[in-house]
């Protein structure tokens, strides 16, 4: 269906020249009728909503909100990352050395029983404390207590076995001071 102009152009009624001008003319008043209610709404204080303006608004925010959690993962991993690698520094750093180990030293570890190859006088730091049994890849290492205060500060799921007795005397209230257990007494 053809408008009005195009009927009249084709009857040779109007020529071209007035047809365009009739368009600069259709769009000069629609252009002063929003113009002139853009200032009505000002002055009366009346707002349009402009729907396509406020639902671009409204998925900028979305797309913002969307960004800062992404991000805020983001930095959460690698602080994990950050803390994993300190971990695994402290412990390759400060782990006894346990390669003369002949005795069995079995501790539970997830409901499990594991067993780490250990001398006696480690077998006696760690009875006492001095020492603690930490998690490193897939097996365990032996560090000394300060270390493993610190890796603990990280992660203390790391820390497998970590003894508070760190007093080896025998306290002056204990009934059974003057019975001493044997060295070789296992378990």
């Amino acid at each position: 269906m053809s408008s009005l102009k195009d009927q009249l152009l084709k009857a040779g009624l109007i020529d071209q020249a007035k047809a365009e001008k009739a368009n600069r003319e259709e769009r000069k008043t629609a252009h002063q009728k929003t113009a002139k209610a853009q200032k009505e709404a000002k002055r009366t204080g009346e707002v349009k909503v402009d729907e396509a303006k406020l639902l671009a608004e409204q998925a900028r925010q979305e797309q913002a909100e969307r960004s800062k959690e992404l991000n805020r993962l983001q930095r959460e991993q690698a602080e994990q990352k950050a803390i994993q690698a300190q971990i695994r520094q402290l412990i390759t750093m400060n782990r006894v050395d346990r390669r003369q180990g002949e005795l069995r030293y079995q501790f539970a570890d997830q409901n499990k029983v594991k067993t780490l190859m250990i001398t006696e006088l480690l077998q006696d730091r760690l009875a006492y404390g001095m020492l603690a049994v930490v998690r490193f890849g897939e097996g365990y290492e032996l560090v000394p207590r300060v270390v493993a205060e610190k890796i603990a500060q990280r992660d203390p799921s790391a820390i497998v076995v970590l003894n508070l007795n760190s007093n080896p005397s025998p306290t002056e209230d204990d009934p059974y001071a003057a019975y001493q257990i044997p060295d070789d007494l296992m378990w």
